[in-house]
């Protein structure tokens, strides 16, 4: 435990230094939604919300880009450097076994995920008057299945991926796909019916996430979708994932 104390530190340090990463991973969310609720016609409702304006309907699927941000960008090119650069190889060789890296690299990523959620949902509320989650255990539940879901996605990636550049070229069509169907690019209602449905069944569930907002409870197909990748994906890079 002392072990894991001075890695997390160490990490949270290094991690505290990257500041381009680390607004960009907090802050961007926040930025898009304030530049989008600046125009005032998008602060009407709208029929084609169900009544809700559009910064109301569009803040779900801003929660995405810290997600995929974090979960398939950031996460499998920390670890496939700390690989490439044999920091993982001299750890199994101390009293810090590597385990203790990526735990605390785990908690990080939760650390921005839930601080950019924050300060998007209190944004949006106070500046926009975007209404909170209206299901708040619906949403809680959604938040935490997607974000599982996506982060085991990245350790996967981390565990396949034996150099940085192997990294960067898994992750990015993944973080494109990802970052398509949750809506981060084009709001889900222009996008095909079809196309919209498989976004309701991508990581991390942004369907969910916005009927929880909204005061429905999400769909149990969705959450346990979302469960099932969390665990067949986390197992999978627990079985592949080399130190070396």
């Amino acid at each position: 435990m002392h072990a894991f104390r001075q890695i997390l530190r160490i990490e949270a340090r290094l991690y505290l230094r990257d500041l381009p990463t680390l607004l960009a991973t907090v802050g961007m969310p926040t930025l898009i939604l304030t530049v989008l609720g600046l125009i005032p016609a998008l602060r009407e409702p709208d029929p084609t919300f169900d009544g809700q304006t559009f910064v109301s309907y569009f803040a779900p699927s801003l929660l995405v880009v810290t997600l995929v941000m974090v979960g398939v960008n950031t996460l499998p090119a920390v670890l496939a450097t700390y690989r490439e650069r044999g920091v993982l190889r001299r750890l199994a060789t101390t009293p810090a076994h590597p385990a203790a890296l990526l735990a605390a690299q785990l908690v990080l990523a939760l650390a921005g995920i839930l601080a950019s959620a924050l300060l998007l949902i209190v944004v949006a509320r106070l500046a926009f008057g975007v209404p909170l989650p209206r299901h708040p255990l619906g949403f809680a539940l959604a938040f935490v299945l997607g974000t599982a879901a996506l982060l085991a996605l990245g350790l996967l990636v981390a565990a396949v991926a034996r150099t940085t550049k192997a990294a960067q070229a898994l992750a990015v069509p993944l973080f494109l796909v990802t970052m398509f169907f949750g809506g981060a690019y084009l709001p889900r209602f222009l996008l095909p019916d079809f196309v919209a449905r498989i976004g309701d069944y991508t990581p991390p569930g942004v369907q969910a996430l916005l009927d929880a907002w909204t005061g429905t409870s999400p769909q149990p197909l969705h959450l346990t979708i979302m469960a099932v990748i969390a665990v067949t994906a986390g197992a999978s890079a627990a079985k592949l994932f080399r130190w070396e």
